[in-house]
């Protein structure tokens, strides 16, 4: 491979490590043809950008990066796909799908800005809930008092039936 060839190779995974806020690098070694079509046909699917990459284009891209990805450079070993996603958890409940066969096997992850190194950390990047899991969970903890009042007022129809119910309630 030409030098001008790797160059651009670094600086366009450098641009992909800026443009997504969260990646995982996988071990892919195992994978047939046919296997690693369908593995692509599901991430593009969940909106995640996969990419196979030379392990030492990928480390100088590291290096030229404003952030430190030091603790990840141990993980560059083997065959190694990145996947590229804007939501954190998404890639980690893909790879969850494919555990009992262990191909593909999660290497490492960069996810809300902290390191997840090796695949036993799988489960705790399926765990981490994306933004919009969150402002649904905020969203149902303002609705639930209102959804109180609410029954208590269709119950009693009256201001002791709200009473009543608020009374059961902090039983």
């Amino acid at each position: 491979m030409k030098k001008e060839l790797k160059d651009t190779i670094v600086v366009e995974l450098g641009q992909k490590l800026k443009e997504y806020p969260h990646f995982y690098l996988v071990d892919i070694a195992g994978l047939n043809a046919e296997q690693t079509s369908n593995l692509r046909r599901k991430c593009f699917k969940n909106e995640i950008k996969m990419v196979v990459v030379k392990n030492t284009l990928l480390h100088k891209a590291f290096e030229a990066s404003d952030i430190d990805f030091e603790p990840l450079y141990d993980s560059l070993k083997g065959s190694t796909a990145v996947m590229f996603t804007q939501t954190a958890n998404v890639p980690a409940k893909l790879l969850k799908e494919y555990k009992k066969e262990g191909i593909p096997a999660l290497k490492a992850a960069y996810a809300e800005e902290g390191f997840f190194v090796g695949a036993d950390r799988l489960e705790e990047l399926v765990s981490i809930k994306s933004k919009n899991e969150l402002i649904a969970d905020v969203v149902a903890l303002l609705q639930s008092p209102i959804k109180t009042v609410v029954s208590g007022l269709n119950a009693g129809g009256k201001i002791h039936g709200l009473l009543d119910a608020i009374a059961e309630r902090n039983k």
